[in-house]
This record gives C-alpha cells, sequence and structure tokens, in this order.
C-alpha cells in the first residue's frame, strides 16, 4: 500500500478537528484528546535532537515511520511491549491506537479508535531500526464505552511453552493526567503466534484484596519462574513483585508474592513494594551489566533506569536517562527484547505526537 497522503485527511474533515486539540492540549490521561497528524500536531518533524547520551534513532510508529503503520490503519498509537516469541519472532503490542473511519463519538474523539494492534518482527540488531513485516489489528476488542470498559490495553508479553500471553487492563475510565480506573487485569493467550487471541477470565485480578497493586503489568523469566511485576493503574505508584513456575502462568493460586522478606504464597495482600514512585514497567536481565533493567518513568516523568542481582530486588537508586523536559509528554518506556551490548534500545511513547520512538542508551 502507498503512503497515504495528508490531502485526504482533510477531505475527510478530520485535520479541523485535531487542530482543535493540539490547541487544548493533553489535559487529562484520556488518548482520545490526541493529534498524530504530522505538520499540524505542533512537534517537529524528523527525529528530536536531544541533550545527552539518550537519544532517538528512528521513528516506529505513525505517518513519518518507515513501517507506514497507516497501512492497517494506525496512525498514532501508544506503548509498544516487546518479546521473543520462542521461535525469533519479535512480537510488540500497542495500546490505544487512533485510525480514520466511524469516529468514537461516545468518547468525545474524532479517531476510529482500537485498544491494541500486534506487529511482527524479524529486527535482532536495532541500530537501524525496528522492521515490522506483519500486523494483527485489534486483536482483543473493547466495547469502548466510558463507565464501562474504555479500553483493554496490553501492558506486558512473555511466551511460555508455545503459548503467547499478554497481560493486559481492562480501562474502566479515564481521569486527571497520569490517573485512570480499571475493572481488572487479566491475561489473554495466543496459540497460533499472536495471530488470534482470547482472554483468560480465570486470571482476572479486580482493584480488591491485594490485586489492585497488579493492574499493571512487567515480566520476566528467571530460572523455571515468570516473574510479573505490578503497578495501581496510573502512574507515580508503588511497584510490586510475583512469580509462578513457568507451567502455572494462568493458575493465580499459584503466585508467590514478595513481602520484603520471602515468598508468600497465594496472598497479594503480603506483597510489599519493591519501588516507589514507577509508572509503565519494563523488566529484563542484561548481559553486559549482568544485573536485572528495569526502565519506568519517575514522579516527574523523566525516563530512568535502576539494575538489581535479583528479580525481587534490592533495586538500586535510580539513573536519569532522559529528562522530562528533554522530550514533554514521553512515557511507557519499553526494553528491546534481545541483547544488544553495551548500548540499552527501548521504546518511547511520546504523547504530543502520539506515536513511539526508538531510543538508544549507553549502559
Amino acid at each position: 500500500m502507498t503512503h497515504r497522503p495528508l490531502s485526504v485527511l482533510v477531505r475527510t474533515g478530520v485535520a479541523g478537528a485535531v487542530a482543535a486539540l493540539v490547541l487544548a492540549g493533553p489535559a487529562v490521561a484520556d488518548p482520545n484528546n490526541v493529534n498524530p497528524i504530522p505538520g499540524i500536531n505542533g512537534e517537529p518533524r524528523g527525529l528530536p535532537t536531544l541533550p545527552g547520551d539518550t537519544q532517538a534513532v528512528f521513528q516506529v510508529t505513525g505517518l513519518d515511520s518507515p513501517n507506514r503503520t497507516q497501512q492497517v490503519n494506525v496512525l498514532g498509537t501508544d506503548l509498544g511491549v516487546m518479546w521473543d516469541d520462542g521461535a525469533g519472532t519479535m512480537l510488540t503490542a500497542f495500546g490505544d491506537s487512533a485510525g480514520l473511519g466511524v469516529p468514537n463519538l461516545l468518547a468525545g474523539s474524532v479517531w476510529a479508535w482500537t485498544s491494541n494492534v500486534l506487529f511482527y518482527s524479524h529486527t535482532k540488531d536495532p541500530a537501524r531500526g525496528i522492521v515490522f513485516d506483519g500486523a494483527v489489528p485489534n486483536p482483543l476488542p473493547s466495547p469502548k464505552i466510558p463507565g464501562i470498559e474504555i479500553s483493554l490495553i496490553p501492558t506486558a508479553g512473555i511466551a511460555v511453552g508455545g503459548v503467547q500471553y499478554m497481560s493486559m487492563m481492562s480501562v474502566k475510565e479515564w481521569g486527571d493526567h497520569g490517573l485512570w480506573t480499571t475493572n481488572f487485569s487479566t491475561l489473554a493467550a495466543s496459540g497460533d503466534g499472536g495471530r488470534t487471541w482470547a482472554q483468560l477470565p480465570n486470571t482476572r485480578r479486580a482493584n480488591v484484596d491485594g490485586h489492585e497493586r497488579f493492574q499493571q503489568n512487567a515480566f520476566v523469566e528467571d530460572d523455571g519462574f515468570v516473574y510479573r511485576y505490578g503497578t495501581p493503574a496510573g502512574r507515580n505508584h508503588p511497584g510490586y513483585v510475583s512469580r509462578v513456575r513457568e507451567a502455572d502462568i494462568a493458575n493465580l493460586d499459584a503466585y508467590e508474592y514478595w513481602d520484603g522478606h520471602g515468598w508468600k504464597p497465594n496472598d497479594a495482600k503480603a506483597s510489599a513494594p519493591v519501588v516507589d514512585g514507577v509508572a509503565e514497567l519494563s523488566v529484563q536481565w542484561n548481559d553486559h551489566l549482568r544485573k536485572f533493567v528495569m526502565l519506568t518513568t519517575d514522579p516527574f516523568n523523566s525516563v530512568v533506569l535502576r539494575t538489581a542481582d535479583s528479580p525481587e530486588g534490592p533495586w538500586s537508586t535510580p539513573r536519569v536517562l532522559l529528562e522530562a523536559a528533554a522530550l514533554p509528554t514521553s512515557y511507557a518506556p519499553m526494553i528491546f527484547p534481545y541483547q544488544t551490548g553495551s548500548d540499552l534500545y527501548f521504546l518511547l511513547t511520546v504523547h504530543r505526537q502520539y506515536n513511539v520512538l526508538l531510543m538508544r542508551t549507553p549502559l
């Protein structure tokens, strides 16, 4: 398919509406309040020039991306949760995605919205970017009704025993900036490499009994366990960790929770914070450092890195990789799943353009 020209967007009547959204600015967490159209969204074209060692190296999504994600009607999106499928293919799940079509007027948006989209890639060296070679649009649809379920968003992904798992959060409603309310988090599974998905209702964690601490998640595997990190819905919260044997990933009763001293079986309320003041988490073992690394944003919305010798910590004090002022409205740093030597690559969303950049930082 060819690149959709801006004139087509103008003829749809979208351009004037999104220009109004630029003037309003992102006052709340609601992703409907976005403008992903380059040239009229208030953001300069091309990759940002940043101070310091952390740099943007590739535009991953949107109309300015070599991936031309508009071909599957993804003009704007966020997150970018990456994992290997166990057979050498990288899956990347993005969250709320803005496209053209019937606008979601119920949510006050000029865009046609899907709550998730999945891309395939065989990129192992991201130095020149991440190339997508396939997509699954809207694999887990949501009714997108405010007060019922406004979105169903992936926050983590992992392959276990040939099955793909995503941790999803069911968003009931958006609130003030950085705050939202969830109905539950849940696992969804795919047995065909991510082409079709189904929620696993028996894995739902409602906002009660300690499970409110695991509404947004990150996965890492170590020594036969899947470690599942969690935070409450929104940003600037404590982070917690649980673990489960790989074969029991879909058995909530089999999880153990770190209480600060040891692992407590099947008691989410016993979990103690392992980090504080964090948002969307991403965790990976790093061969270069010989440590686990954690990326998140801090209470000031700067991108920070922590390290630990074991999945439960103790985690180091945060090292700032990118000050918030250098790239305003950025969030959700997600680690590239393959080892890349002394450099760390990660995806980062910029809300003001509502698209995702590939970043590189030296370790």
